[in-house]
């Protein structure tokens, strides 16, 4: 007797071949949904590596200008870009932030002329030009950020980088009512066309230790002067971070970003769920340097894992996913088909 007639759905004639399941995928990755984040260096020279960040390195802006021209080559319509600031330009009150001629702005510049199809996206805050490694101004006390007083600075800053040439700036100070201050900025210094990439749920993680030291201010990190709880997400908190998200879209923000992308996948879903804007998921410094870790020791394939954890964000509902895999995963995508 045949026990297996009585199942009417198989599930499995749905995955039973090559060709049915790529019929049949739901969500697939391309280079159009990625973004790769770039550090640039002063001088010139060769890139220099990351040793906490394996394939990622500092570019000098010769060397910045090369890799965008190869990112764009490869179908990856845009780039974020993270100056390392020399120790030199650092103080209290990160005045090297408003400095016409700041080297992330001169990065701007030389990609906007090299390769001017490339989208540009500058990252706002304060944290690249200060001394102690916060996003903002220290209440006098210094114990705090003082949230309107960076406020001030910051639409001040994005003016600087609209004026420069970036397609996007991206806040990723989580003060409150920075992208409402940021926008009035750029439109009235005449950058209504300028757009907003809002660092919307930045949660207080453990996952941007290697980032830091690719800035160049991993010195303070895990100290108490480092602690940014203040004012980043509660890691547990789900709802916080959906309002303020939300806090962002009423102040004109026209991309809203999750941030690190792996651990807070049910975020991303939410977020989705409650938005018509774009979203974006940023897969951190951390998560990029755990996978190659635990590659290096043979415990995971790299290739696997990387695609499964980028699948697993866009799987979330994120439209824009910031990699440092992007290069790479834009190579493979050109070589063996879509992931």
């Amino acid at each position: 007797m045949d026990t297996q007639r009585g199942i009417p759905r198989r599930p499995r004639r749905l995955r039973r071949s090559v060709a049915v399941r790529a019929l049949f995928e739901e969500c697939r990755i391309e280079a159009a949904d990625l973004m790769a984040p770039l550090f640039v260096r002063e001088g010139e020279g060769p890139p220099v590596a990351i040793g906490s960040m394996p394939g990622v390195f500092r570019f000098s802006l010769e060397g910045l200008v090369t890799e965008c021209r190869e990112l764009a080559a490869l179908g990856i319509p845009g780039v974020a870009l993270f100056p390392v600031t020399a120790p030199a330009l650092k103080d209290l009150r990160g005045t090297e932030a408003l400095n016409p001629n700041a080297l992330v702005l001169r990065a701007v510049r030389a990609v906007r002329a090299a390769v001017p199809g490339l989208l540009v996206f500058t990252d706002v805050a304060l944290d690249p030009y200060t001394t102690h490694g916060h996003d903002g101004l220290l209440t006098p006390d210094g114990q705090d950020v003082d949230n309107d007083a960076t406020v001030a600075v910051l639409a001040e800053m994005a003016v600087l980088h609209a004026v420069s040439g970036t397609d996007f700036v991206s806040p990723s100070d989580m003060m409150d009512g920075r992208v409402g201050a940021i926008r009035r900025a750029l439109d009235v210094a005449g950058y209504s066309g300028t757009g907003i990439l809002a660092y919307s749920a930045k949660f207080a993680s453990a996952y941007y230790g290697p980032f830091r030291e690719a800035v160049g201010s991993a010195a303070a990190a895990g100290t108490r002067a480092l602690d940014k709880r203040t004012y980043q997400l509660n890691p547990a908190n789900r709802r916080e971070a959906i309002a303020d998200a939300l806090l962002d879209e009423a102040e004109g923000a026209d991309v809203l970003m999750v941030k690190p992308a792996g651990p807070y996948l049910d975020v991303i879903a939410e977020l989705r769920a409650a938005t018509r804007l774009p979203v974006a998921a940023y897969q951190v410094s951390g998560e990029y340097a755990q996978v190659h870790a635990a590659a290096q020791m043979g415990w995971l394939d790299l290739e696997r894992t990387r695609n499964e954890s980028l699948l697993a964000i866009k799987r979330a509902g994120a439209d824009v996913i910031l990699t440092y895999f992007a290069k790479d995963l834009a190579r493979d995508l050109i070589r063996s088909g879509p992931v």
